[in-house]
């Protein structure tokens, strides 16, 4: 009790210190020096603070083999570790506090791996062979969904006989409640992989196709999302104009005539949902109003469009027509709770990557921070005991910052210095290609002379290209919950959702199942002995 007490004290005093001096206002720290809290040059703090986590770690030794209940997977879309490490600052400088220290939520899932993302014809991958790959469990090639290998990139007819299950399928064959929550389209790359089968990632309605993969018999992605998995319980995120007829207006921006229905063989695809759904408990939404008025018990299925594309950035989102991530899989984890087998969720953050893609690191990391909050909430909602939870990102970018800033250094600001070779300032946050180079007469352009903390600031970058591109390292993995000890270490990509299904005794691996202490699949092994026995006797 001691030793608690004492790192409590601690911590508070850090705290406290922290928020003295910026006086809760991150801004602060642009202009004044960090002053190093005194607690912290005390070796008592930073020992305590170390034994305190060797204590948690030997906690660990005690592996929690529980059956999963629930699954859920967050993906960060382009979220690479430079990408978390400026999300953990830029989330403290919001709370007022230099940030190095804070702990994102992630940041406090006791077991952590690495992905290696590559994609079976690609170096440095795209989202779609990715998300074959944590989805569906076999890495698969750049640009195909739900397919293995042997698929061709736009070439229809190598579809048939090369399809690939999802753990989301799995889950759903295993008679649990299913989810997608997405800050893209729901019928973009990543959660598309969860139910469509498609050799072409851009195939969104039949209005993206072409002519001969429609006589050779494809679908589009958005008739996949209705036709494939029957019933998916929970669908929220953009995509609205991919699920009706050419030229219909949307209902939310009506003048916009870029935002009209794309689909050429004129079916609604949200009527048909409506009119399949007529009798049960079931509701289609397109604004957060409707979404927040709903009572998740009287819910058994949700469609969710709030936009016609993606839906906007976190900092740019109109807060009282469009949720945020974090409203979202709320609303979804307590519709798909209900279900007494459990449930599978795929959550994706997936603006990260749009933000880095233009150069725009602000709406990334604010993006990031958002999911961070998602995955706070659902772990509000959820336990340890039967819910895993896994934190993942199908790729990174070439995003990264340096320029040995000091600490409390906001993360959007300038380094301490300026280039010894063309004597002008530099920001942190730096990209390695992307449509961030600028030359004013020749020359590097000078930041001062730019507000580089606006929202859509593109950061300076080393080779220019109209938008930057994705990363080749490899990715973190963050785990929680039953069975999270079998993320560790240096993982292909595809075996995520092999680990998932084997905590949750569905897919592939179900043998072990019956051992499971909390599984009404099966017996402890202590007590199946007997009953063989009892067995033998009786027979």
């Amino acid at each position: 009790i001691t030793f608690s007490v004492t790192v409590v004290v601690l911590l508070l005093l850090v705290t406290m210190s922290f928020s003295t001096m910026t006086n809760l206002n991150p801004r602060f720290l642009r202009n004044t020096p960090f002053q190093i809290p005194s607690v912290e040059k005390d070796p008592t703090f930073w020992n305590t603070w170390a034994q305190r986590s060797l204590r948690s770690a030997l906690d660990l030794q005690e592996l929690n083999k529980n059956m999963a209940k629930n699954l859920i997977l967050f993906l960060g879309d382009g979220m690479g570790v430079p990408t978390i490490t400026a999300a953990r600052i830029l989330k403290g400088q919001l709370l007022g506090q230099p940030g190095e220290e804070t702990q994102l939520e992630m940041d406090k899932f006791p077991y952590v791996a690495l992905s290696k993302t590559y994609n079976t014809n690609a170096q440095v991958p795209d989202s779609a062979g990715t998300a074959t790959a944590y989805l569906c469990g076999v890495k698969a090639n750049e640009g195909t969904l739900g397919v293995s290998a042997a698929a061709v990139r736009s070439q229809c007819n190598t579809t048939q006989g090369n399809e690939v299950t999802s753990i989301l399928r799995w889950a759903k064959d295993a008679g649990k409640s299913v989810g997608i929550v997405t800050t893209t389209r729901v019928n973009h790359a990543t959660p598309s992989a969860a139910y469509a089968h498609c050799v072409d990632r851009d195939w969104y309605s039949d209005g993206e196709m072409p002519q001969d993969a429609l006589d050779t018999g494809c679908k589009d992605i958005a008739r996949q999302l209705f036709e494939n998995i029957p019933n998916i319980d929970v669908i929220m995120g953009g995509g609205r104009k991919y699920m009706y007829p050419k030229n219909t207006s949307d209902v939310e921006y009506p003048m916009d005539k870029k935002l009209n229905g794309t689909r050429r063989d004129g079916r609604n695809l949200v009527q048909e949902w409506e009119n399949r759904m007529k009798g049960k408990r079931a509701h289609y939404v397109w604004n957060k109003s409707s979404l927040l008025s709903l009572n998740p018990s009287n819910v058994d299925c949700i469609l969710g469009l709030f936009e016609p594309a993606d839906m906007p950035y976190d900092l740019e989102r109109n807060q009282d027509t469009d949720p945020s991530l974090t409203e979202m899989v709320d609303v979804a984890n307590n519709i798909l709770k209900k279900n007494p087998n459990g449930f599978y969720l795929l959550v994706e953050g997936g603006r990260i990557d749009h933000g880095h893609h233009d150069g725009k690191a602000k709406h990334a990391l604010y993006e990031t921070v958002e999911m961070d909050r998602a995955i706070g909430r659902a772990g509000l909602l959820t336990s340890t005991y039967d819910t895993l939870t896994v934190v993942t990102a199908d790729h990174s970018h070439v995003f990264n910052f340096g320029g040995y800033t000091p600490r409390g250094n906001t993360i959007f600001g300038l380094a301490p210095m300026l280039s010894d070779i063309d004597q002008k300032p530099f920001t942190a946050i730096l990209y390695g290609n992307g449509p961030g180079f600028k030359l004013v007469n020749g020359l590097r352009e000078n930041v001062s002379t730019v507000n580089y903390e606006e929202n859509n600031y593109q950061a300076q970058s080393a080779v220019p290209l109209r938008m930057e591109t994705h990363g080749g390292e490899d990715v973190a993995i963050f785990a929680k919950g039953p069975m999270a000890h079998l993320l560790h270490g240096v993982k292909e990509q595809n075996y995520i959702p092999h680990a998932m299904a084997y905590a949750a005794c569905i897919g592939q691996n179900k043998d072990h199942c019956r051992f499971y202490p909390n599984s009404a699949l099966g017996t402890k092994p202590t007590v199946l002995p007997a009953l063989l026995t009892l067995a033998w006797m009786v027979f």
